[in-house]
């Protein structure tokens, strides 16, 4: 019995994270260009960017003071290293800096000089760090300099301007009371009363306060800060090296192309896994066909020892004798979407081997008339004899009349192959009574028909065959299939009386490979009508299984097939027996 098709979880999302990520590696082009195109912009600005030096000096900041070594005495009293930061990126600093290169001959403009400084406090410090990047070591340096004094001047001067601006008010205090002191003295005349005395000396005590603080002020300390670090020129280029840059630039790049193939994956009409392939479908995946490179070709996988493809084929085989949708008719027909039918033909050729090794007689018809090519794959394997199913009205020279041969699979038996031939009128032809006579062969105990029709999106043909051969089978690139076309095909075949009994995911062929097939079906040329196909031998001498020729017995297997597999009979018993 069959299990129903069970898809995945849509809300799996390790399941759906993992399948994305696979879908996206199918874009290698795309995230190999990503990486490049990021290496090439990290080494563009490794070396073709302009080598550029920083300088750095550090200026220790501290407030005015009378005694700095008092006790108690802060060093941050009263500064603000944010204030003092935006002080030290300041027009007023730049514009005093550049006075100073401009006498050392080097003019600059303020803003010129102040786009290359950087003033940066560490933490917990009353510490600022200038840092100037120029293209020069010695510049660097020369600017870094310029910039610290500056700063440093510059708060000196406003440090003693506020001196000088207390120390004046104070003396405009203290004008108006010698004043009044030297009136009193003047009034009294030397002698004064005792009203006149106490005045005289309220006076007296409040210029010597003022005097006093005059005097605290001209003895303060204006040191505006120490230049704790004097920039030196520096001995290696600012900014990241060329292996930093070239590590940086494969990150962006892989980031760019992942993006890239997101974006590519997102407008894609292709399948992107087998999930989308079975819910598009509506049938369940049979089997993934490996790549073999040493036998591309050879069409017949089965008889080649030790061989993954041949192996993939029998358990496709196998699942499809069990299936009870199959086993009811034992009538299957083989084709692909859209393109190419090479991969269809070489599953058809394989599977009616595998059959023919389970003990079945097994007859393979190629209802492609359009490009008929099977007979000349299968080479000195096919050769020619009668089949039981034509009789002396059909012998016209006309399809399938003449075009049987028996297929010999080395160690596993052999197969009947109906090869097809081109003709005027195709739809005619597939819907002939031989055709029918033919596919009616299903019937019989232990028989096997598989049919191997063009890609049903291309022609109708077979759309014309579904309704005698009920049971499809889909071969298909998983990254050439779109999701429209599994759809489609779903509904034509359910339309026409049929059912997809699932699907068979080919490997995908290079290029290279394509080419080849091209070159070599371009130089089989024509076939002639009413003729058997190519590579079919006019003649049965010399071969090693007798054909039948009263139409009462199938095609005898050479080899015990049951040397290779563990086989029942899914079918009934074998031709043959009752």
């Amino acid at each position: 019995m069959t299990h129903p098709i069970r898809t995945l979880d849509d809300q799996d999302e390790p399941a759906l994270l993992r399948d994305q990520f696979r879908q996206l590696l199918r874009y290698r082009a795309l995230l190999a260009g990503g990486v490049v195109v990021g290496l090439l912009g990290g080494g563009f600005l490794a070396l073709g960017g302009e080598a550029t030096y920083t300088a750095t000096g550090e200026v220790q900041v501290r407030s005015a003071t009378a005694d700095p070594f008092a006790t108690g005495a802060s060093a941050d009293k009263g500064i603000n290293i944010g204030s003092e930061r935006q002080t030290a990126v300041s027009d007023t600093v730049g514009t005093l800096a550049a006075r100073t290169l401009a006498s050392k001959g080097d003019p600059v403009d303020a803003g010129e000089l102040l786009s290359g400084l950087q003033v940066t406090n560490p933490p917990n410090t009353l510490t600022l760090r200038f840092s100037y990047t120029a293209g020069t070591p010695a510049l660097a340096k020369t600017r870094a300099g310029a910039l610290a004094s500056a700063y440093l001047q510059i708060r000196r001067q406003r440090t003693e301007g506020s001196i000088d601006n207390m120390a004046e008010g104070y003396r405009a205090q203290l004008k108006p009371l010698v004043e009044q002191r030297d009136q009193l003295e003047e009034q009294t005349g030397g002698t004064g009363a005792e009203d006149t005395e106490s005045a005289r000396a309220n006076l007296v005590v409040a210029i010597s306060e003022l005097n006093r603080k005059i005097v605290e002020l001209n003895a303060l300390d204006t040191t505006p800060g120490y230049l704790n670090k004097k920039p030196v020129e520096p001995t290696v280029p600012t900014g990241a090296g060329l292996p930093l840059l070239l590590g940086l630039g494969g990150v962006v790049g892989l980031a760019l192309g992942l993006l890239l193939s997101w974006v590519r994956l997102v407008f894609d009409p292709a399948v992107r896994s087998t999930r989308e392939l079975v819910r598009s479908l509506g049938a369940p995946l049979l089997g993934t066909l490996p790549r073999e490179r040493g036998s591309a070709r050879e069409i017949l996988a089965i008889g080649r020892g030790d061989s993954r493809l041949a192996e993939e084929y029998r358990a496709v085989a196998f699942r499809l004798a069990y299936d009870p949708a199959f086993a009811s008719s034992r009538r299957l027909l083989v084709t692909a979407p859209r393109g190419d039918n090479a991969a269809a033909a070489a599953a058809a050729a394989n599977l009616a081997a595998a059959f023919a090794e389970m003990g079945r007689e097994v007859l393979l018809v190629e209802a492609d008339l359009r490009t008929p090519s099977m007979a000349a794959e299968l080479g000195r394997a096919a050769r020619e004899a009668r089949p039981r199913w034509a009789t002396t009205e059909d012998e016209d020279g006309s399809w399938p009349s003449g075009s049987r041969c028996t297929v010999d699979v080395p160690g596993s038996g052999a197969f009947t192959l109906i090869a097809g031939r081109p003709v005027d009128n195709v739809p005619r032809a597939l819907t002939s009574a031989p055709v029918g006579r033919i596919v009616a062969e299903g019937d019989r105990p232990g028989t096997v028909v598989i049919v191997l029709a063009p890609p049903v999106l291309s022609y109708a043909d077979a759309v014309a065959l579904v309704d005698r051969v009920e049971g499809v089978v889909i071969v298909c690139d998983l990254r050439e299939v779109h999701r429209s076309d599994l759809e489609r095909i779903r509904e034509i075949i359910g339309a026409s009386g049929g059912s997809v009994l699932g699907a068979l995911l080919q490997p995908g062929r290079s290029r290279l490979a394509l080419k080849e097939r091209r070159t070599r079906r371009k130089s089989g040329g024509g076939r002639r009508r009413g003729g058997p196909g190519p590579g079919a031998p006019a003649s049965t001498e010399n071969s090693g299984t007798a054909s039948p020729s009263d139409g009462t017995q199938g095609p005898e297997t050479t080899g015990d097939p049951t040397a290779t597999l563990g086989l029942r009979f899914p079918f009934g018993s074998p031709a043959g027996r009752r």
